[in-house]
């Protein structure tokens, strides 16, 4: 049997359980509406106070997913996986259950409440003196007893099950706990009120402020220096810091206090370690941390698009990208964000995750999918991939992998630039369109005997020709350029060089069923396609799937093996644990040891080795049968 108070009555809801506010929310408009002489509505009050806590906790989060501001000052350099934020993704639950507490308190007792100030001082003294004379100690025995057999067992362990402290993991429990955290808030509350010092603002700033500090806690950086407490001595007795509290999520048999590790120490359970822990992370900031071993260099591909990371929303990042009507508001701030950083950004860190012991970082040039096709903005955007090329070599990275549009041919000849520039890296400059074009060709069907690409004078194009010729397979290339397209035929060995067809309309391929899109096609040209044409593609943006008679492939990518730990967030459009072919092929480069750069043309003999070094290593692909021998046979 589930124990009492263990699980939330509207847990099966979903996001219908916004709609418990609807009560709330009516009683301000009806009295806005139908009520001539205004009046404090504290249903009103209710609804900002919630607004608020959701601000901090969120604001909290963003701080805490900010890498290229804390990462320094992390406690525990464990990300947060898809596992803990699902576990975590009704943290507000709280929000919601003290609410509802609120308002019937409100309506219970509304004389008490009618003639409330907007300010008292001795309001705040005396819930000062509540707040360390009651809650504080009330709340460090009920954690204790929290921490006992039954009560862990079936309560409190939900909000230790998180590896990884963030600030929704302080707002992540059972509705018991969460009772008893409201008995302890509202203690100063009520008693200040009682006696007849309660003002608005003292219930605005006691919640806010007791959200503020449990999200400090929570956060996972030190964000304390530790001469703060060397000046000031007597602060380590009455405030604690986040490394303070993780040795608690850590141990669990000692720093049990609220805020004040003076309980702490009055009842001796204080861990030992707790202030040389925080004089270490502190003096330590200043330095670089551990050196990443890979970095898959990205770009931001627009505006929108910018607000899925992990430092905004945490949750959708952590969900493959997709345009949401709540993304409309954030809209403005994130563009201007892209004009600040258009005039003086740096390449940043915005997420990593460590894959059989080593580091794995996504750092993002500050720079959106249209500046790209700027002709005064080439210089610069080179200049920024070349700083953090030279940044990743001087840190000792290994292995640095191009992604998209970082890697253009016009803009660099796919990472050529840098290494004829720079002869003496140390980090290996991988473009990754090796391993793309092996997701692609792997997708075929094996029986596939014609196909019909476009495109076919890109790198992977020309790649993907050389290769299905080789394997007898006739190739319908979509190029209006013959000197390019007797190029490519010439690399072709002589008796292949049939299998590859100029066409210069797409009426010639209205029998072909496997099209390989590589350059953009509208809904028009696709009606040549027959029923039940597939289309293969590694276009970016992805064509529109406008067939109902046909399918469409998502772009070339590849699952990450099961063992990669910490990764917490969607690339792009990829679903969780999936990455781009460019940024696999990177990591593939690394496992390997590879000590070569791939830049430029792709090495068609290297395709088959490439591809079999990534099953190897327990990569595989999104969709299509895993064998190995499939394209190599």
């Amino acid at each position: 049997m589930v124990a009492p108070l263990s699980t939330w009555p509207w847990e099966t809801l979903g996001i219908y359980k916004y709609l418990l506010y609807a009560p709330l929310v009516s009683r301000v408009l009806y009295s806005r509406i139908h009520e001539d002489a205004f009046k404090d509505d504290w249903c009103l009050h209710v609804l900002i106070i919630c607004a608020l806590r959701g601000g901090i906790h969120f604001l909290w989060s963003s701080f805490t997913s900010m890498l290229f501001l804390n990462s320094n000052r992390r406690i525990s350099q464990q990300g947060c996986d898809f596992k803990q934020i699902d576990r975590e993704w009704d943290w507000d639950n709280f929000i919601l259950l003290q609410a509802i507490l609120a308002s019937m308190a409100a309506y219970m007792f509304p004389p008490f409440l009618e003639n409330f100030p907007l300010w008292n001082v001795k309001g705040f003294i005396t819930s000062l003196i509540l707040h360390m004379a009651i809650s504080e100690p009330l709340y460090y025995w009920a954690h204790r007893y929290f921490h006992k057999n039954y009560l862990f067992t079936h309560y409190h362990s939900l909000h230790h099950s998180s590896p990884v402290l963030h600030p929704f993991t302080g707002a992540s429990a059972t509705p018991l706990e969460h009772l008893v955290l409201t008995i302890v808030s509202g203690i100063p509350i009520i008693g200040s009120s009682a006696i007849g010092y309660g003002s608005k603002s003292l219930i605005y700033g006691y919640l806010l402020i007791f959200d503020f500090l449990r999200c400090l806690g929570h956060c996972n950086v030190e964000v304390f220096p530790h001469q703060l407490f060397e000046v000031l001595p007597f602060l380590r007795y009455l405030l604690y810091t986040p490394s303070y509290h993780s040795l608690h999520h850590l141990e669990m048999d000692t720093n049990f206090c609220l805020f004040m590790p003076l309980f702490d120490v009055i009842w001796k359970t204080q861990n030992s370690n707790s202030w040389e822990l925080q004089k270490e992370i502190s003096s330590n900031a200043g330095k670089y941390g551990r050196v990443a071993d890979f970095v898959f260099l990205a770009h931001v591909v627009d505006v929108t698009c910018s607000l899925h990371v992990p430092f905004v929303i945490r949750a959708f990042a952590s969900l493959p990208y997709s345009t949401r009507l709540f993304l409309l508001p954030l809209w403005p701030g994130a563009f201007v964000v892209m004009l600040m950083m258009w005039a003086c950004a740096k390449t940043f860190l915005v997420s990593f995750y460590n894959l059989r012991g080593r580091l794995h970082h996504t750092w993002a040039v500050p720079r959106y999918g249209f500046q790209y096709f700027l002709p005064f903005a080439k210089e610069g955007i080179n200049n920024q991939i070349e700083e953090a090329i030279l940044r990743a070599d001087r840190l000792g990275v290994k292995v640095i992998s191009l992604a998209a549009l970082n890697k253009n041919e016009a803009l660099n000849g796919g990472g050529t630039l840098f290494v004829n520039k720079l002869p003496s890296l140390k980090v290996r400059v991988v473009h990754g369109n090796t391993l793309t074009a092996a997701v692609i060709l792997n997708e075929i069907p094996r029986d596939a005997r014609e196909v019909f690409l476009t495109g076919a004078t890109s790198k992977l194009g020309r790649a993907i020709a050389l290769y299905l010729c080789q394997k007898k397979v006739r190739v319908l290339m979509l190029t209006l350029s013959t000197e390019r397209f007797q190029r490519i035929q010439e690399e072709a060995p002589l008796d292949c060089q049939n299998f590859l067809v100029q066409v210069t309309k797409y009426q010639a391929a209205r029998n072909c069923k496997t099209w390989i899109v590589g350059k953009w096609i509208t809904p028009r040209e696709q009606s040549w396609a027959p029923r039940g044409t597939h289309f293969h593609q590694f276009v970016v943006p992805p064509i529109l799937s406008f067939r109902k008679d046909c399918t469409y492939g998502d772009l070339a990518a590849m699952r990450l093996p099961s063992d990669v730990q910490g990764l917490g967030s969607c690339e792009y459009t990829m679903g969780r644990g999936v990455v781009h072919a460019c940024h696999a092929g990177g990591v593939v480069h690394l496992l390997e040891g590879w000590t070569h750069h791939e830049v430029g043309a792709i090495d068609v003999e290297r395709i088959d080795p490439v591809w079999n070094a990534a099953l190897k290593h327990g990569l595989r692909p999104v969709s299509g049968p895993v064998v190995p021998e499939q394209i190599s046979t």
